[in-house]
């Protein structure tokens, strides 16, 4: 675990004075291109399930972003589509794996009502950092185009896609490593 926390924060160190112009340029463009401040924050499920405020650039118009989009709350716009498909909206979470709230890899953190619910030995979910890229983000990296096929996207996340994502991010607890982790870093970026 020592090794994982040296890495995140050393990794974010390295990136940080790369990455600061780029978030700082995304976040002008969202803003220009939404009509509000383009960085926001939200309320997300932690390691020990911790509420912690996560960093994102805004990709919506209105007053704030939704986990699980409807055809009614859908007003994603253009660039924000861009954003969210290069995952380039991700970029401010550095300052969270900064602040030690998450990590480079580990199941990603969860609206509040999702991995704070959890039961059992899915609990063991909580006991890692949530991070930017893991398992289940690269299993579902079309998650988006996946709901939108639905009729009902909030019961088919639910239903079908949280319980995946569990079994997903429970293996990798199980079996987490330094190496493993990289493989993911890896496979995200290529």
């Amino acid at each position: 675990m020592i090794v994982k926390t040296l890495f995140d924060y050393l990794l974010a160190l390295i990136l940080l004075p790369i990455l600061l112009p780029v978030i700082l340029i995304l976040v002008l463009i969202s803003t220009l291109d939404t009509g509000s401040f383009g960085l926001f924050s939200q309320t997300r499920v932690g390691k020990n399930g911790q509420f912690f405020q996560i960093y994102k650039i805004r990709t919506m118009k209105g007053a704030y972003d939704v986990a699980v989009t409807t055809e009614k709350t859908h007003k994603v716009t253009l660039i924000g589509k861009f954003f969210r498909n290069s995952k380039l909206d991700e970029l401010p979470q550095i300052f969270n794996i900064l602040l030690g709230q998450m990590s480079f890899v580990g199941p990603r953190p969860d609206v509040p009502g999702y991995a704070d619910q959890l039961q059992g030995e899915d609990r063991i979910i909580l006991k890692v950092k949530p991070g930017i890229t893991g398992p289940a983000q690269i299993a579902f990296k079309n998650e988006e185009e996946i709901l939108v096929l639905q009729e009902n996207p909030l019961k088919y996340n639910d239903e079908v896609l949280w319980p995946e994502k569990v079994k997903i991010n429970k293996k990798y607890v199980q079996n987490q490593s330094f190496w493993s982790d990289l493989n993911y870093i890896f496979k995200t970026i290529f």
